[in-house]
């Protein structure tokens, strides 16, 4: 007799069969019972193999066979008693064979990767960018994912890709959302959601899933960048069919299930970290009328705590994109790296905002982006000596538009892609430097400098030049005037 015993790498599955060997066959990547046994026939079926990469080991009378791509037959005692196949499982709500899970290694995605195995039958590999969330939020995560049924870790490094490819468009584009928000979480779920795609195509998954809840805007932004890049990923969102309802819920289900999460009910707080900020919901803050606790903040530092002496900060911009941190030219990660350090020393960068999401109702978020504001007041100083009014009107215009459209998640919108072109042509001649003060929360210019520079010296004087006569300005006032005059003189009959 042999022993044929085969092992799924991604599930618990350890399954052996005992046969004689005159009924198996070795080939180099299957292993199949003869078609003349009398175990192949009581099977009744042609797809009986056990089918994969094999290893095949011979220990006395023993065959050892690891299989990664399933089990389609079991048999015992010589003749069969199951037929399984471990990637053809049906979950309790339908079956998908591989799903790439958007992971944190916090509360959400922790208790999801059971739940996928347990409803969809599939394998899950968790999928991690690492977007500069901080190497803290990163150690372990392998460790937790298997722990949670996950048969991969897959982790990413995006942080270039991040700030030079959704990042500094944004920045270019001067978006800001709703007067306030610098678009932090809005600007990191696309990289994310296409390096999943990518991700799901590596290991050949049929699936995609995240861990948003359905009251969010995250869920819209993973999600149309999924249908942008592979209409046919299947898409799962756990928090939009289980029947876990709260984060009080998911903790409780986490602590059944023995799944290790970094969250306790005495203090939850949301988070989303990444290199361009660092956002908190929940707990007091979903009440507006509650003022911030200090010991939030993990970015920054109060205002009056920061230095009592002003520290100044030179930004190298190159076509409306920052190229250096005085005089020292950076990558932009490490660009923006550095200016996180040196802003939120001096407690730069806090907002506290009540913003309209996307799915229509209004929530209270606190965001912390130090080096953000500080680029962002660097770039807006400059275009004021390259870019003339009615330029920097049209430009200021498309922001907004620019700004809502990356919030509601439609990065590979063709229309964000054509006003990206515009604002890139618009800014090419936007270069120089901009000197900026940091003071206690305060971001102040104190110089800006372009070769580009629209504004004249000679002109701007009050003292007399050639090329601007003072005496020409009644004539443009009298036409500028005119249609306000002509309604007065209606109104008054004359």
């Amino acid at each position: 007799m042999a022993q044929l015993k085969a092992i799924s790498p991604c599930s618990s599955l350890n399954l052996s069969v005992h046969v004689p060997k005159s009924d198996l066959m070795l080939c180099n990547d299957n292993v199949s019972f003869s078609k003349k046994s009398a175990l192949f026939q009581e099977l009744g079926a042609r797809n009986s193999e056990l089918q994969g990469d094999a290893v095949v080991s011979n220990k006395g009378n023993g065959l050892r066979v690891h299989c990664k791509k399933g089990i389609q037959a079991v048999l015992s005692h010589d003749k069969a008693t199951e037929v399984f196949d471990a990637t053809k499982t049906k979950g309790l709500r339908g079956k998908l064979n591989k799903v790439v899970l958007a992971y944190s290694g916090g509360l959400d995605t922790s208790v999801i990767v059971p739940w996928l195995r347990e409803n969809y039958g599939c394998e899950v590999v968790c999928f991690t960018a690492d977007v500069g969330q901080g190497v803290g939020e990163l150690e372990g995560l392998e460790q937790k994912a298997k722990a949670s049924g996950a048969c991969q870790l897959v982790v990413k490094d995006l942080q270039e890709e991040f700030v030079r490819d959704f990042i500094f468009p944004c920045l270019r584009a001067g978006a800001i959302y709703e007067r306030k928000y610098l678009l932090g979480t809005s600007m990191a779920r696309p990289v994310i959601a296409k390096a999943m795609v990518d991700v799901a195509k590596e290991v050949g998954a049929d699936a995609v899933a995240h861990g948003c809840t359905g009251k969010g805007n995250d869920q819209v932004r993973f999600e149309l960048t999924f249908f942008a890049l592979n209409p046919e990923l299947n898409v799962v969102a756990p928090w939009r069919e289980w029947d876990i309802t709260g984060r009080e819920d998911a903790i409780e289900y986490a602590k059944k299930h023995n799944v290790p999460v970094p969250v306790t009910k005495k203090s939850i707080y949301s988070r989303d970290r990444n290199l361009w900020h660092l956002s908190h919901e929940g707990d007091i803050l979903e009440d507006p009328a509650n003022e911030p606790k200090e010991d939030m903040y993990m970015m920054s530092t109060s205002p009056e705590a920061a230095p009592d002496k002003p520290e100044y900060v030179e930004i190298g911009i190159v076509s409306g994109l920052p190229v250096s941190v005085n005089g020292v030219k950076l990558s932009p990660a490490s660009l923006l790296s550095k200016l996180n350090e040196i802003g939120g020393k001096h407690g730069i960068g806090r907002i506290d905002m009540v913003e309209n999401r996307l799915v229509g109702m209004k929530s209270r978020g606190v965001y912390e982006t130090p080096g953000g504001t500080i680029l962002f007041t660097a770039v807006r100083e400059l275009e004021s000596l390259t870019l003339d009014r009615e330029t920097m009107q049209v430009k200021d215009s498309l922001a907004l538009k620019y700004a809502e459209l990356v919030y509601a998640g439609r990065w590979f919108d063709p229309l964000r892609e054509s006003m990206d072109a515009f604002m890139e042509k618009i800014t090419e001649k936007t270069n120089g430097s901009v000197r900026l003060k940091l003071y206690k929360g305060s971001v102040s210019v104190a110089s800006r400098t372009s070769p580009n520079s629209l504004y004249r010296e000679d002109i701007s004087s009050f003292e007399s030049g050639q090329i601007y006569d003072q005496a020409d300005a009644a004539g443009f006032i009298r036409l500028y005037g005119l249609p306000m005059r002509v309604r007065a003189m209606l109104e008054k009959g004359i």
